[in-house]
């Protein structure tokens, strides 16, 4: 990143600058409820559940506490901790199960689509090991906002008001998020009485508060009621797991990810692929540039579909996958004057989520995604907790040969990715990409915008974004028609956003200056605040 970046003021937004600690999200209200913390005291972990729980109450079509998280924290001093906060299947669910009630494929607003919850056991396991502050003084700001209500941003409305069909299918639902019988619209407030009980019950019972009891009996009451398998022995065996991040070397940083069920192996492999060219600022032309990530994107993309499930079911060759001869084969088969054929993914597409950063006065950092998959989820909400619940259970395959075929307790596949870039030992930046299958593409082009073309994370946030998907190489409008010619030249079916594409937060860790520079997404409602 240049030390002095030079930028265009009339074009976007500036980077946030700091010194004693920054908070990124995708809602303003999450980021002031996060600094709020680290000014009164708690570190980056305290910060980052307190915005994670207020964004699972004011932006319930992204997140939610009925879904999964992923984290990456990085101390002070000590290497990253990856934590896999994803649910599991019931225990009674199979593939042979499935085929005997004539389901080939899991659909969505169904209970078959519910995975068990996973954010929650991961929160408290995350607050107890590496917190400060009781887990009711966290989450007493979410729990504030769920009763007294909250005032509807522009992008959160445009999102509600385009679920109205899903939020009407289930009558707890439709009464939950479409009071008066239609979506809230921006400027007006909600209120979500019944999960912001949910939540004071949590931070007085932790994880006991909802995987045991009332909201757990309400949950699988709900599921049963549907044709679901889930029984409460499910939600007791619930359990987080912490796990060593899968990493490359990039440019001389380590870039961290998640390793499978999530995606994020995919984002190295395409960064190992970027490595062998010279992608500095003018070596290239843009379209040379969105051709390079888009043919690395499909191989990458190709091994994912291919290999990627629960490594405790499935065996993933993630040193194969990492290696250099791997990355070399990729680009001996990439021309810069072709296209190949897209890659067409056979599962389901995955849209809305969230995610955060935090970095403290100490250097703590938080990377941290949370996310019910769909918007709003499968949109199946428990009358009594209010609680709506995730369609991860959509990643699965109802096939004996695939590695992510359903099984009793296995973790599906999913999309959701925090990353952290180090260097020497230390954290220098936490990042994240929403936007479903994008998410491996935009943590690699984040990085490299970064990295090779010396931006902050603002300018490298803000920079137009291309994603070669199903056959077809889309475009965001800034993108000119001269590029899209140009790309068409070679081979690719050029299309064209017709919606925001993914979402990004980063924060920067100048630690020879001791300076926080945070950067947050134009294409969402959210903020990087600092002190």
């Amino acid at each position: 990143m240049r030390a002095s970046p030079i930028r265009d003021f009339n074009v976007g937004r500036s980077a946030t600058y700091a010194e004693d600690g920054m908070v990124a999200t995708a809602h303003p209200r999450a980021t002031l409820a996060a600094l709020d913390v680290l000014r009164k005291g708690g570190n980056a972990m305290d910060a980052a559940i307190t915005a994670i729980a207020m964004l699972s109450v004011i932006e319930p079509q992204s997140t939610g506490i009925g879904g999964d998280c992923f984290v990456i924290y990085c101390p002070k001093s000590g290497a990253p901790i990856g934590l896999n906060g994803s649910g599991r299947a019931p225990a009674k669910a199979s593939v042979g199960w499935y085929k005997d009630q004539g389901i080939s494929k899991i659909e969505m607003q169904t209970p078959h689509a519910v995975t068990i919850p996973g954010a929650i056991d991961a929160w408290c396991k995350l607050a107890a090991d590496h917190g400060t502050m009781p887990l009711s003084e966290l989450l007493a700001p979410a729990v504030k906002a769920a009763e007294e209500g909250f005032i509807l941003t522009p992008r959160v409305a445009h999102d509600w008001a385009g679920s109205v069909a899903k939020l009407s299918s289930d009558p707890d639902t439709q009464r939950s998020y479409l009071p008066n019988g239609r979506a809230p619209g921006v400027g007006e407030k909600h209120r979500s009485p019944e999960l912001g009980a949910t939540l004071r019950l949590i931070g007085e019972k932790g994880r006991a508060g909802f995987y045991e009891g009332r909201v757990a009996e309400d949950i699988v009451a709900k599921l049963k009621s549907l044709g679901g398998l889930h029984e409460l022995s499910d939600f007791a065996a619930q359990e987080a797991e912490y796990v060593t991040p899968v990493q490359t070397r990039y440019r001389g940083y380590d870039v961290c990810e998640i390793p499978p069920n999530g995606q994020g192996l995919t984002a190295l492999i395409i960064l190992n692929v970027l490595a062998g060219y010279d992608l500095s600022e003018g070596a290239l032309s843009e379209a040379d540039r969105i051709h390079l990530l888009a043919e690395a994107g499909k191989a990458a993309y190709w091994r994912r579909d291919t290999y990627f499930a629960d490594q405790r079911f499935a065996e993933v060759p993630i040193e194969r996958l990492l290696s250099t001869q791997e990355a070399d084969s990729i680009r001996g088969r990439i021309r810069m004057d072709e296209a190949h054929p897209g890659v067409h993914y056979n599962g389901v597409e995955h849209k809305d989520t969230t995610y955060l950063c935090v970095v403290d006065k100490d250097r703590n950092a938080v990377s941290f995604i949370n996310s019910l998959f769909a918007g709003f989820g499968s949109g199946i909400t428990a009358p009594k907790s209010g609680v709506i619940l995730q369609n991860r259970g959509m990643g699965f395959r109802i096939d004996d040969t695939h590695p992510s075929r359903i099984e009793g307790g296995k973790r599906p596949f999913h999309t959701i990715i925090p990353g952290m870039l180090m260097k020497d030992g230390r954290a220098v930046m936490p990042f994240g990409v929403m936007g479903g299958h994008y998410q491996s593409v935009g943590h690699a082009n984040l990085i490299s915008n970064i990295l090779d073309r010396g931006d902050d994370p603002q300018e490298a946030i803000e920079r137009p974004r291309s994603f070669a998907y199903e056959g077809e190489l889309k475009l965001e409008d800034p993108i000119g028609e001269d590029i899209a010619a140009d790309l068409a030249r070679r081979g690719h079916v050029i299309g064209r956003f017709d919606t925001p594409t993914g979402g990004a937060q980063a924060i920067w860790i100048d630690h020879e200056r001791g300076v926080l520079i945070g950067g947050s997404e134009k294409r969402k409602d959210g903020c990087a605040l600092g002190y």
